[in-house]
Parts: C-alpha cells; structure tokens; sequence
C-alpha cells in the first residue's frame, strides 16, 4: 500500500474507535447514574484494575502493555470527569512527584487541587472539598514518610489504591552554558542523588527547598542555579534538562497511597494496611505479631511511630498480603483484637504495580 492508502485506511479506523469510544462511553454513563442512584462511589479501583489486566491479556502487539494502560487510563479518566465532577487533591504544588503520580493514576481529566502539606490533603477529602486525596507514603531508598503515617491516627480516611512511580530526577537549569553555582534541592531528592551530586559537583552550594518544583523555580531565577527536580517541573518552568536520571538507585520509586472513605472489594490480590498499639507488658508485641504468623498471613512491613499521647507507647503500622474480607485476614485481626489495646483497618486496596 502507498502512504496515501494507508492514511485514508487510518482515517477509517479512527471514525470506527471514536464511534466505540462514544459507544462505550454511554455504558460508562448508565453505570455512573446506577452507582449514583443507590449510594456508590463513582471511582472503582478494584474495577479500573480489571479492565486493565483484561486489556493486556487481549493485547496482540506491536503496542506495548505500558502504552495501552496509559491510553486507557485517559478513556477512563475522561469518563469519570463526564459521570462527576471529581476533585483530586494531592501534596503539591504543581509538577511534584505527587502531582505525576495522582495523573498517573486518575488521567488528565479530573480537577486537581495542590495542598502544601499532607495534614490539608487529610483535611480536604474528610471534608469533601475533594473525593480523593494522594500523599507519599514510602520511597524505597530512604523509606517511610513518618507524617503519613502519624495522620492515619485520628483519621477516618481508608487507603483505598495506592501507586508505585519510579522516580527520575533531572538536573535541570535555566542557562546550560552558565557553569553551576548553586544547587537547589528537596532534601528527599538530594538523599536520593547524593553521590552523584559529590561526584559531578563536590564543591556546589547546596541549598534546601519545601519541594522539587520550588527548587526548579528557585533555579529559574538565580545565574547559575540548578535543581533537582522532574522533567514536568522542566517544562513547567521552562529550563534545559543538564542530566537525567542522577538518583543513585536504578530500582528508585516512591510508593502513594489514594485516600478515600472506604475499602475497596477483594480482587483476589490485595493488600491491607493496619495499625496496634501493645499493652506495656513482656511479650506483647510477639504476642501480636504471632496472630498473622497463625493464620500465614504474609507481613510486607512493619514500623513503629510514637503515639505522641504517653512517653513510651507506641503504634504499630502494618502491612500484609490479602483483603480484610478475606477469612484468614479477618481471623488474624480478630486474634489481634484480643491482645492489642488499639486496632484499626486502614484500608484494603488492590496490590497492583
């Protein structure tokens, strides 16, 4: 076939898929209305995962997997925005790697709120200025962020997915043929980057930031500064990107977690997240701990966090593998019951990426 061929062929498949497009939309809208009318939640992660998985198993190629998950992710972001007008808030500002994750997650269509910290993420959902919140929960170099957890104390909010995004920092700059006096940086990403900061520029003035996309535009605005920060926050900011890439772990990702107001059903892959404090006694916390060993429930993390309402008593954050619907979860947290003096389910969510 010529190109000319080709292209007319081109324009014939793409008046059939915006004909499906709109085709499938109108099952999404009666779907919308029918949650709408019996008290359901708009957003289904448990149903957004289906659909995904199903898409790539029917996948034949030459699109990868990754392409057609990030295509569909927009049809379905575009649906939700048609069913609700849905509010995303998010640790922001703009261009953070929160920001990137909450797209990646819910697509470009919905309405995106920055917070300056993660107490008025919280704050915003469990008033219902937003329906969904994303905070940072975990990043797999430096670990937990302490203030997540400590929020989960006097929360109602329930986890309800959560995203696993690779982070790639940028060295980026205003003007790539100024040499690099200062550099501006999260302290996270510094963490993250720091040998490769002492190797390429051991002798820089290192200056600390509230976030990546307040170090780009910080670098913006200073000859010679430079930042750490996301190919978005780049673009934002309109700067050259010197390197990519400079975290010093290739395996480098932060884990999110979606805030909402209930669990998600069982997928048949899933994960909880809980809390416990011990009574002050010999043995309490293997007491507790053999309670998921009884039933073989598999613990992905565990971490200790002061309870800040007596000196020396503590919570206990839990992850394990299964849904708290599940018979063998469910027993654990029973068990759990009778030895802790605090229990608290804190969400059940796909264990998807």
């Amino acid at each position: 076939m010529k190109i000319e061929e080709h292209r007319k062929a081109i324009d014939g498949i793409d008046a059939k898929i915006i004909e499906l497009l709109n085709e499938r939309t109108g099952h999404v809208l009666e779907i919308g209305a029918a949650k709408v009318e019996a008290g359901e939640e708009i957003y289904a992660p448990h149903r957004e995962v289906g659909v995904l998985d199903k898409v790539c198993a029917l996948n034949p190629g030459p699109i990868p997997n990754h392409g057609l998950r990030a295509i569909f992710r927009e049809i379905m972001s575009s649906a939700l925005a048609l069913q609700k007008s849905m509010t995303i808030a998010y640790l922001g500002p703009d261009a953070t790697y929160t920001h990137l994750a909450a797209i990646r997650r819910f697509g470009s269509s919905l309405d995106y709120s920055p917070q300056k910290t993660i107490a008025e993420v919280f704050t915003e959902v469990s008033r219902g200025h937003a329906d969904y919140g994303v905070v940072p929960i975990e990043n797999s170099t430096e670990g937990v962020v302490t203030n997540t957890l400590d929020l989960f104390v006097d929360s109602d909010l329930k986890i309800v997915s959560q995203i696993v995004t690779p982070i790639q920092h940028c060295l980026v700059t205003k003007d790539p043929a100024v040499a690099p006096t200062t550099l501006f940086t999260h302290p996270q990403a510094l963490a993250q980057c720091r040998r490769w900061i002492e190797k390429n520029y051991p002798n820089i003035e290192i200056l600390e930031t509230s976030s990546t996309t307040r170090a780009a535009e910080l670098a913006r605005e200073k000859e010679g500064g430079v930042a750490i920060a996301s190919s978005l926050a780049a673009e934002k900011y309109e700067l050259e990107i010197i390197e990519r890439n400079i975290q010093d772990s290739s395996e480098n990702a932060t884990r999110f977690l979606v805030l909402g107001r209930n669990c998600s059903p069982p997928t048949g892959k899933d994960r909880t997240s809980l809390m416990f404090s011990v009574p002050d006694k010999v043995g309490a916390l293997h007491e507790a701990l053999s309670a998921f060993r009884k039933h073989a429930i598999n613990m992905t993390k565990i971490e200790s966090r002061p309870s800040k309402r007596k000196a020396w008593e503590y919570f206990f954050f839990v992850d394990c593998m299964g849904h708290v619907e599940d018979e063998t979860v469910a027993q654990s947290i029973e068990d759990l019951r009778k030895i802790c003096s605090t229990v608290k389910v804190l969400g059940a969510y796909p264990n998807t990426e």
